[in-house]
């Protein structure tokens, strides 16, 4: 008998509202501009010497905020040049939402947005077809790489394309967050299609040590308010476990056995901690950053 159960991916729609629920639900922005303000300019201090442009490549820029700050951080740095910046982001909805903000901010002048409407992996195959192997000064997969299907090609190849003073960031669910024990456990049930997989910075430093990459790892701390999926019938409660699972309709679909054995295990210490009556879903992320 086939599972009712569904990738999340597979439904765009209610894929981009649980995302949005959960930036709204968690401190993953905030984590990351913290990083973006304290680590990112030592990170990029020697990108564009000796440049008169600057191209940067944003794989899955998704709607283009955490782009923005690592702009404004590039422009600090290199007050004037000219910046080169292609977006790779396969969702229309995302892409639409990145040309808004970039026509609702200021000091741009100097920026040049390219976006392409395609995967990491589309790109990759184009770009082979075309027999042209563009080199960047940066390029930041930011909580991406779920949704390929190579991870370790991938992260060579891009890597393949950076310029030698150039550096690439990948951020990516910690080793020590709770998707790490949660994923770990329930891998095997909620990975339904190809459409996306769990991986953690432990795989990535798996897969970097074992291509003999130089990268510096910084731990971005932060949570998630997971309480409202403790509510039964609660549409963000639902929203965020489809989120958490990545599956469509979780609550709706899932076997009972399997939502009982999910909801307990989001309420051990080793995914979630109790504070002032709220659930606080660990969600700690980690940035590393690869040399050339």
């Amino acid at each position: 008998m086939t599972s009712p159960m569904k990738c999340l991916a597979s439904n765009p729609t209610r894929y981009v509202q649980s995302f949005r629920l959960f930036l709204a639900n968690s401190t993953e922005h905030q984590c990351m501009r913290e990083f973006m303000e304290s680590r990112l300019p030592a990170t990029i201090s020697s990108i564009g010497n000796g440049k008169s442009t600057i191209n940067i490549l944003s794989v899955g820029g998704g709607a283009g905020e955490i782009d923005l700050l690592i702009l404004s951080k590039v422009q600090a740095r290199y007050p004037g040049i000219t910046i080169n910046n292609e977006v790779i982001e396969p969702s229309v909805d995302q892409i639409s939402k990145y040309k808004g903000r970039v026509a609702e901010t200021s000091n741009l002048e100097n920026v040049k947005f390219t976006w392409h409407k395609e995967t990491a992996n589309e790109y990759e195959s184009r770009m082979n077809a075309e027999k042209k192997s563009k080199k960047w000064d940066f390029i930041h997969m930011i909580q991406m790489l779920y949704y390929v299907k190579d991870i370790p090609a991938t992260i060579q190849y891009f890597h393949s394309l950076l310029e030698t003073q150039a550096k690439l960031l990948i951020i990516v669910g910690s080793e020590t967050s709770g998707w790490e024990t949660l994923w770990r456990k329930f891998a095997s049930s909620f990975s339904l299609q190809d459409l996306c997989s769990y991986v953690s910075s432990a795989d990535i430093k798996r897969i970097l040590d074992s291509a003999g990459l130089k990268y510096q790892v910084h731990e971005l701390p932060s949570y998630m308010d997971i309480t409202s999926c403790f509510v039964e019938g609660n549409d963000d409660g639902e929203l965020l476990l489809d989120f958490l699972t990545e599956i469509c309709d979780f609550s709706k679909t899932a076997p009972p056995e399997l939502k009982q054995q999910v909801m307990e295990e989001l309420r051990k210490p080793e995914c979630s901690e109790k504070r002032d009556g709220k659930v606080l879903f660990n969600n700690n992320l980690s940035a590393i950053v690869i040399e050339p």
